[in-house]
């Protein structure tokens, strides 16, 4: 098992912790001085505390944590943070509140999920055609026809 170098940044900070032996996404955690307000149909930028290097060829993607998305209302604000393997600054989650009343994000609580997948960086090149499937081009709804 590879491991992955964290850097505190902030007093109280929490290394990303994983919920389950077998959980896919490590736990992010808020790392505030103060609770956290979010009000319906804001968004509010939360500190981790902790910088982090993603191993490369790969990207930390972060994700809602189902509970808190589907009992609050809160998501990541751009649906899939993504988090470049050289990227060395602070991990920040930016929480959107889609419900109808304000949430509080208290400090140490688990804000998002944080999974860590291989990448491709292919080259792009210009083409007359593309290989045919059965597929083709059908595009939203049909292959449930």
């Amino acid at each position: 098992m590879e491991s992955v170098r964290v850097k505190i940044l902030r007093e109280g900070a929490k290394l990303p912790s994983y919920g389950s032996v077998e959980a896919a996404g490590a736990d992010l955690y808020a790392c505030l001085d103060a609770p956290v307000i979010i009000a319906p149909g804001a968004t509010a930028f939360i500190p981790t505390g902790i910088a982090l290097e993603v191993p490369r060829n790969c990207a930390g993607l972060i994700y809602a944590r189902s509970g808190m998305a589907c009992k609050r209302g809160l998501a990541p604000a751009n649906k899939v943070g993504v988090v470049d393997s050289d990227y060395r600054g602070e991990i920040t989650v930016v929480l959107y509140n889609h419900g109808t009343g304000p949430q509080t994000i208290e400090n140490g609580e688990r804000i998002a999920q944080f999974v860590i997948t291989p990448v491709l960086q292919p080259s792009y090149e210009v083409t007359e055609e593309l290989s045919d499937t059965i597929r083709s081009g059908g595009g939203f709804g049909s292959t449930g026809k």
